[in-house]
């Protein structure tokens, strides 16, 4: 294995359908991979699966250091903004002392320091985010899955967003992007994975796959010739 995440003849059937079919990949240290495709292509199920919130129906996943995952709209505990950050590190075992200091310092980073004594549920949309990335970093995972992150946000929330992840990928976390935003996937990604129907079919570097895509399918996703 050759990086923290190895995918091996994946495959995810659901009511007699494959979902996910035969899909095998290892993803290296370093560049943000984005993951993009049609609706239905199966982006999500791969990142639930390669997590482990999801057991593939045959094939093999293998992940190596610590891991979180933040969701397109995150759950937010019945808790300050603090101690949402603070409520994963308990369950690692940190010492409260520490992860009170560690939670403090990483508000501090995602901009929400003055919010720390404030409900995590009263804050804005694009805030909330920013607290699930918050808790993600607080973690100080080598994996980072996010799936549609900033789907629901103005370019402003957005831009945020993206200045967060370019400072968790700086700290050394490998970071696997679903998005739908092409410009999204251009400004952050390394090396792109593209799914359609269920399957891998193109792979290889960002600048790569949006100027000379291999493959029909595609080409016909990035003319918007498949549904989104």
């Amino acid at each position: 294995m050759t990086g923290p995440l190895t995918l091996e003849a994946v495959r995810f059937v659901r009511s007699g359908r494959a979902l996910l079919d035969d899909v095998s990949f290892s993803l290296e240290r370093g560049p943000v991979t984005v993951v993009l495709g049609a609706n239905g292509a199966g982006k999500s199920l791969l990142l639930r699966i390669a997590h482990g919130l999801l057991r593939p129906t045959s094939g093999r996943v293998t992940a190596v250091g610590a891991q979180a995952f933040v969701f397109q709209r995150p759950v937010m505990l019945r808790r300050s903004a603090l101690q949402n950050v603070e409520y994963p590190l308990a369950v690692r075992g940190v010492e409260r002392r520490e992860r009170r200091r560690v939670a403090a310092t990483t508000l501090e980073r995602v901009g929400l320091g003055g919010a720390a004594a404030q409900s995590a549920r009263t804050l804005s949309v694009g805030e909330q985010q920013r607290l699930a990335l918050a808790r993600a970093w607080a973690l100080d995972p080598e994996l980072l899955f996010l799936d549609e992150p900033t789907a629901s946000l103005d370019p402003t929330a957005t831009t945020a967003i993206e200045e967060i992840l370019r400072s968790i990928h700086a700290g050394g976390a490998k970071v696997v992007l679903v998005t739908h935003d092409l410009g999204q996937a251009r400004r952050l990604g390394g090396d792109v994975l593209f799914l359609d129907r269920g399957r891998l079919v193109e792979r290889g570097a960002v600048d790569d796959f949006f100027d000379r895509p291999s493959t029909p399918a595609a080409r016909a996703f990035l003319e918007g010739r498949l549904g989104w």
